[in-house]
């Protein structure tokens, strides 16, 4: 009969170490998911920026290529 009670305990030992380690993934993922949405809108801003440079050089280009 005590081997029924050791199941139990290691059955239970081993499902709580199981949600230890979700819990921690969770909070990884939502760090990953912060530290991305971050760069998202860096690349967003930076494209914006280029966007904006370029215009003017667009403009003379089309000026160089007309007759």
């Amino acid at each position: 009969m005590w081997w029924l009670y050791l199941y139990v305990g290691l059955s239970t030992a081993g499902i709580l170490v199981l949600g230890v380690l979700a819990v921690r993934l969770f909070a990884e993922v939502q760090h990953l998911a912060g530290q991305v949405a971050r760069s998202t809108d860096d690349l967003t801003r930076a494209a914006e920026r280029l966007s904006r440079a370029a215009e003017p050089l667009a403009e003379r280009a089309g000026d160089i290529s007309r007759p």
